[in-house]
């Protein structure tokens, strides 16, 4: 079984009847919907309505018929479900790969719990030694954040479709992929100083938010828990 799928699996127990679950958006987020939509239509889980936190998440929800609601219907979600795209010791994350960081942090933050799902190669000592930082930033004068973002360190790219056009996120705006050598030493730093630059919509640092971690390897999945 494919490990995303064993973590997909584990984070179904924490789902109930009646409960209203953010949903990830993702390839290893993807085999929890299928899950859920398996669990609903043979009737193991009712009544549950799922958040999505992307225009693809929504879309493969309606696929899968799982019945969908908002945080304006729903202000507070018992439960997120959703993938990261590394994972440090703190159970810190780095996501937003898939393009989708500002929804899936305004889900997350609205939720009671955000349970992280992943296969082992997403957890790292470090956050940013694998995967690049995404920042999303408003089109304006989006050129200005280059020689910003270098001077925290980072190896800034602006992201790009397969088709080699910019990028554009569910909210109309574009992403810089920012690598860092070594990884990302003073994470809060620079969380802090992004969070203030004027065009900066968010960044991909979920910082003390997991409440749970889900990582499946061959021996089976491990549950790591926030202190």
């Amino acid at each position: 079984m494919d490990p995303k799928q064993r973590a997909a699996d584990a984070a179904l127990a924490y789902v109930r009847s009646g409960m209203v679950v953010g949903l990830g958006t993702g390839s290893t987020a993807d085999f929890f919907l299928q899950g859920l939509a398996a669990a609903l239509a043979d009737g193991r889980l009712a009544g549950v309505r799922g958040i999505p936190t992307s225009r693809q998440s929504e879309r493969r929800a309606l696929e899968l018929h799982i019945p969908l609601t908002t945080l304006a219907q729903c202000p507070t979600a018992d439960v997120t479900i959703d993938g990261a795209d590394e994972i440090d010791p703190n159970l810190d994350l780095i996501k937003g790969l898939g393009g989708a960081l500002v929804r899936e942090k305004i889900v997350a933050q609205n939720s009671r719990l955000l349970i992280i799902i992943a296969d082992a190669s997403k957890v790292v000592d470090r956050l940013g030694s694998k995967a690049p930082l995404p920042v999303e930033v408003v089109p304006f004068a989006h050129e200005a954040q280059v020689p910003f973002f270098r001077t925290l360190g980072a190896v800034p790219t602006l992201r790009r479709s397969a088709a080699g056009e910019t990028f554009v996120t569910d909210n109309g705006n574009y992403i810089y992929d920012c690598r860092f050598a070594g990884g990302i030493e003073k994470l809060r730093t620079v969380a802090a100083a992004l969070a203030d630059r004027a065009g900066v919509v968010d960044t991909g640092l979920f910082l003390d938010m997991a409440s749970r971690v889900l990582v499946a390897g061959d021996g089976g999945v491990e549950e790591r828990v926030r202190e």
